[in-house]
C-alpha cells in the first residue's frame, strides 16, 4: 500500500455522506422497514445522506463468503453507518457490522425503535459489550406512540370514507418520517465528533482491515481497496 500524502488544507467536506444500513433482512417485514426508512431519510435530509443498503447489492457470487465480503468492504467504504438494534436479542451480523465500524472509525448510529427491554446494564437496553464506543450516537424511539399519533392526527390523502387499511398506512409513513427526522438530525450530530483514529495508525489500520476479513480474491487487491477507501475518508474529512 502507498503510503498517503494528503493535505487538508483548501479542501472543504462534501455536502454528500454515503450511510451504510446495517439491520436485519430475512423477512418481508425487515425488507420494507429498510426500504421505507432509507428513502424517508434521504428524503428528509434533501439528499444529503444517501443510504447504502445491503439488501440491495448485487452479489454475482451466491457463496455465504461472497455475501459476507460484499457487506463488509460496503461499509468500509461508506461514510457513516446506522445501526438497527431491535429485538431482545440482537442480530449478531449487525453487531459483527458494528464492531468492524468501530475498528474503521466510522461516524455511527444505533437506532432502536422496540420498546421491550433487554441486556444487562442499565445504560441501553442490551449487551454492554456493544455500548460505549466514540463517534456513536443511539437513539431510542418509542415507535409505537408515533404510530398511534399518526393513527389519531389529520393527514394529506385522509377523508370521511377512509378506510382501516388506508389510515394503518398513512400513520406508517407518518411514524417513519418522524423516525427519519430523528435519524437525519443524529447523522448530523455524530458528522462533528471528531476521528478518534490517529493520523499516524491509519494506514497501518487500513492495511489490517484488508486482511483481518480473509477477503476472496488475494490480499494486494484488497490493499488497494482499502487505500482507495481511506484516500476518499481523508478527503471529506472523516479521518
Amino acid at each position: 500500500m502507498e503510503t498517503i500524502k494528503i493535505s487538508n488544507k483548501g479542501n472543504m467536506p462534501k455536502s454528500t455522506y454515503t450511510v451504510y444500513f446495517a439491520g436485519e433482512l430475512f423477512n418481508a417485514k425487515h425488507l420494507i422497514g429498510n426500504a421505507a426508512l432509507a428513502e424517508s431519510i434521504y428524503s428528509k435530509s434533501k439528499g444529503q445522506f444517501i443510504p447504502v443498503l445491503p439488501q440491495n447489492l448485487e452479489v454475482r457470487e451466491t457463496s455465504s463468503h461472497a455475501i459476507r465480503d460484499t457487506d463488509i468492504k460496503a461499509l468500509l467504504a461508506s461514510d457513516l453507518a446506522i445501526f438497527n438494534y431491535d429485538g431482545v436479542e440482537l442480530d449478531s451480523g449487525t453487531v459483527v457490522e458494528f464492531m468492524f465500524a468501530k475498528f474503521a472509525d466510522i461516524p455511527s448510529v444505533i437506532i432502536r425503535t422496540d420498546f421491550r427491554k433487554s441486556g444487562d446494564q442499565d445504560t441501553d437496553p442490551w449487551n454492554l459489550m456493544s455500548s460505549f464506543y466514540p463517534r456513536t450516537h443511539v437513539l431510542t424511539i418509542d415507535c409505537v406512540s408515533l404510530y398511534r399519533k399518526g393513527l389519531k392526527s389529520k393527514l394529506p390523502g385522509d377523508h370521511a370514507g377512509s378506510h382501516g387499511g388506508l389510515k394503518s398506512s398513512r400513520a406508517s409513513q407518518f411514524m417513519m418520517g418522524q423516525i427519519a427526522l430523528d435519524c437525519v438530525q443524529s447523522l448530523k450530530q455524530v458528522l462533528k465528533d471528531k476521528p478518534v483514529m490517529p493520523a499516524s495508525d491509519r494506514e497501518a489500520i487500513y492495511r489490517w482491515l484488508a486482511a483481518a476479513p480473509n477477503f476472496r480474491g488475494g490480499l494486494d487487491q484488497h490493499l488497494q481497496l482499502m487505500n482507495d477507501i481511506l484516500r476518499n475518508k481523508v478527503r471529506k474529512h472523516l479521518l
